[in-house]
């Protein structure tokens, strides 16, 4: 098979899960937050990082290998394509971190002979990306060599508050950084454009706590600076009260300490088990308080998931799939932290279900609408009208049956149920359901209401006018993006829609407005006009959406309705459309 073909079928299969995956409705109002709006993570980041089992002894040769085994093992097929160098890549000496001739941390040749560039280029030849890693600050090495700071007349000793050390976790000795100092910034852009030449895709900036606000914005702003495509990650327990801010820089922050019990055999608590179910189940409500701050471009980060390697990982096999499903549902980024060159085959089956990464990367995160000791039930709403269940008995012993009824969930009446794990069709069931469940154990199930629903129709999924883009620089829109027209009279945005008979439903058209003044469009129908100059107000900023609910007529079968603007404003930015 060419290199050529297994690359356009690996491209096809993982448009093809896309193509599957319905988007949900949050359950939570968006986040008050302005985005990233750098373009990266409209979906949660899948690969692998070296931080779980490679720990602190990662070589050229270790990355590479797990590089190899992402391919080798299909996992790229499924849409894991980050690979991920965490920390101890650098070399240290007494005074810290040794650093190169403008003050930035030289790479240990003992493991890294190559470099990074070439172990990135390695990896892009893989079909693969690279993902790196820093710490704010600048090293104490810096400051007493008094290095300068490329590009410009000024040196590490003018912008380093020496009063203060930063968070770090390796060779410690890093100075914070006064960003009032002329050259701040500049040193952190000459650290981007470092990493950004050697083919750096993903950058985690790990150690970061709320002083570090001024560090997380520069970054952002170095980053965006290269032109390179880079996705921002933040790590590690963040406070929840600058989530907004998180979110408005970065495009995934950690919400809570590591996953990893540092219980093994090996030094400093490393080798296997990676993990524990506390330390698993404790994201749970971490989950649920940061659920309203996830959404395309930025995600809530509950750290690596610690499957594929069986038992030996530290938790049970019903343990590993409440692992993925709480992921799942939460849409968490899926940064495998296993040993990929010695998969499990049941992990592997776990791992390259669609149907489970479909729930994760369907651009929401659910919401829990039960909690009962160690009974949890958490929701979302899918694009067809589906919604995606997920029952847990979080507890460490004895079975628990775990209820919910339909009114919680979102709908009344029937609903037919499929579970996502076995892929097995359960039928109707009437009102509420119920699993009884073994401790740690799941489940996981796509129910179709059998009475009304609504039906969302996404607006980069529609037809539209001329000089019109998919964009996606503003946050808490659904699907993959929003629909930006050009700003003329007569730019249009055109959904096809369908209808089981001739009724009358109600339409709902989600837009955001961030200009002073309206934006008129009419709402068409069939060709026919139902609503002329409807209006669609400013709605206080291009991050704030807002509904517009009208009711039309509607044929059996396939309906056309259109908006068009009616003004040389054009239309509003345009998310998506709902029939009731």
């Amino acid at each position: 098979m060419s290199c050529r073909f297994r690359r356009f079928r690996r491209g096809l299969l993982v448009a093809l899960v896309g193509m599957l995956i319905a988007a949900a409705m949050p359950l939570m109002a968006a986040p008050p937050a302005t985005a990233s709006g750098n373009g990266q993570s409209v979906r949660p980041a899948m690969g692998w990082s070296s931080w779980s089992f490679v720990r602190r002894w990662p070589t050229e040769d270790k990355i590479k290998a797990q590089a190899d085994a992402m391919v080798s093992s299909g996992l790229v097929n499924h849409g894991f394509v980050y690979v991920n160098l965490d920390d101890f890549w650098q070399k240290c000496d007494a005074n810290g971190f040794v650093v190169d001739s403008y003050g930035r941390w030289s790479v240990d040749p003992a493991k890294f002979p190559s470099g990074i560039k070439a172990l990135a280029d390695y990896i892009h030849s893989k079909g693969l990306k690279f993902g790196f890693y820093v710490t704010p600050g600048i090293a104490k090495n810096a400051v007493l060599k008094n290095t300068p700071i490329e590009g410009t007349a000024y040196h590490a000793a003018d912008i380093a508050n020496t009063a203060a050390l930063e968070k770090n976790y390796n060779c410690k000795n890093m100075y914070y950084i006064d960003y009032g100092k002329p050259g701040a910034q500049e040193f952190v852009d000459s650290w981007a454009r470092q990493f950004a030449s050697w083919g750096v895709d993903y950058l985690k900036i790990d150690g970061v706590g709320s002083a570090d606000i001024p560090d997380v914005r520069a970054w952002d702003k170095a980053l965006r600076a290269t032109g390179r495509p880079i996705n921002y990650a933040l790590s590690n327990n963040l406070a929840i009260a600058d989530a907004p801010t998180w979110r408005s820089l970065a495009n995934s922050w950690r919400t809570q300490g590591d996953v990893e019990c540092y219980c093994g055999s090996g030094s400093n608590g490393s080798g296997y088990p990676l993990t524990d179910w506390s330390h698993v189940s404790a994201r749970f409500t971490s989950a649920a308080n940061w659920q309203q701050y996830a959404s395309p471009g930025g995600w809530n980060d509950l750290d690596s998931l610690e499957i594929g390697n069986g038992d030996q990982a530290g938790l049970t096999s019903d343990q590993r799939r409440s692992h993925f499903t709480l992921w799942a549902m939460a849409g968490a980024p899926l940064l495998l932290g296993t040993d990929l060159t010695h998969l499990d085959p049941v992990d592997t089956a776990m791992l390259t279900n669609d149907r489970l990464i479909g729930v994760d990367q369907d651009g929401y995160a659910a919401g829990r609408i039960v909690s009962s000791g160690v009974n949890q039930v958490w929701s979302k709403r899918e694009d067809s009208g589906d919604y995606v269940v997920a029952l847990f008995n979080t507890g460490t012993s004895g079975d628990s049956t775990v209820s919910v009824n339909w009114s919680q969930v979102g709908f009344t009446g029937s609903g037919d149920v499929t579970d996502l794990w076995s892929g097995s069709h359960k039928g109707t069931v009437t009102d509420t359901y119920s699993a009884t469940l073994r401790p740690g154990e799941t489940r996981l199930i796509r129910v179709t209401p059998l009475g009304a629903k609504t039906v969302r129709y996404q607006a980069e999924n529609a037809g539209t006018s001329a000089g019109s883009t998919v964009d996606t620089n503003h946050i808490a829109y659904t699907g993959t993006g929003f629909v930006n027209t050009a700003n003329e009279a007569g730019a249009y945005v055109e959904w096809t829609v369908d209808s089981a008979t001739a009724r009358t439903a109600p339409l709902t058209i989600r837009y955001a407005n961030g200009t002073t003044t309206g934006r008129p469009m009419d709402v068409s129908v069939n060709g026919a006009v139902v609503s002329a100059g409807r209006a669609f107000n400013d709605t206080g900023s291009w991050d704030i959406w807002a509904d517009s609910t009208l009711t039309v007529p509607l044929n059996a079968g396939a309906n056309t309705i259109r908006v068009t603007a009616t003004t040389a404003g054009g239309a509003p930015n345009l998310d998506h459309l709902d029939r009731g």
